[in-house]
């Protein structure tokens, strides 16, 4: 299995595999991760916590692990001494994306985006969304913790940074956010922790 391509952000490396539509992601990324670590997928030692959140255990517990799919598209991230989330989403018209917006995203996000033309809107819309996934995904919430418990901002250098959330995320600061466009039409984001 040969990845499309691989990036690597600090300590975390993410590769994109092509996938089958509907079908689940782990058989990929047990194949990917037990090249990268030696061992069979089958062997790999890898379980999941009460909320479905994939973990490394015994010998690799060292490493975080994670995977998103969408379309025909899988990426598999792993870092060492890294807790972390990796989202990937199509970008493509929301008709229903300021109701969106103003329920589900903290209030300094809504006021943000609603201050943005349509097209803006729509642009940081899918990193918005992307990054909150990401670092959900990360910590092993999910998005039933809540997209309004944490606050995502643009910097003046066009990145989007963690301005702050919810104590139960941990510290903001120590967060670390990396987002790119995977393909032409599918957004990706990374969120890492330090353990």
């Amino acid at each position: 299995m040969q990845p499309l391509q691989a990036w690597r952000f600090g300590q975390v490396r993410v590769w994109h595999l092509p996938h089958q539509p509907g079908a689940r992601g782990e058989p990929q990324a047990r194949e990917l991760l037990a090249a990268e670590l030696g061992g069979t997928p089958q062997s790999l030692p890898l379980t999941r916590d009460e909320r479905g959140r994939p973990w490394l255990i015994g010998e690799l517990a060292r490493y975080g692990t994670g995977w998103s799919h969408s379309g025909g598209h899988l990426l598999v991230a792993l870092g060492e001494h890294a807790r972390l989330g990796v989202d990937l989403e199509q970008q493509r018209p929301r008709r229903q994306m300021r109701q969106v917006i103003a329920r589900f995203f903290h209030p300094d996000e809504i006021a943000w985006l609603d201050s943005l033309d349509d097209a803006s809107r729509e642009h940081w819309f899918f990193r918005v969304w992307c990054a909150k996934e990401a670092l959900l995904k990360a910590h092993g919430h999910g998005l039933s913790f809540g997209l309004h418990r944490l606050c995502f901002a643009a910097g003046a250098d066009d990145a989007l940074h963690l301005a702050w959330c919810d104590p139960g995320l941990g510290e903001a600061a120590r967060w670390h956010l990396h987002e790119w466009q995977a393909t032409p039409d599918f957004r990706a984001a990374l969120a890492w922790y330090p353990f």
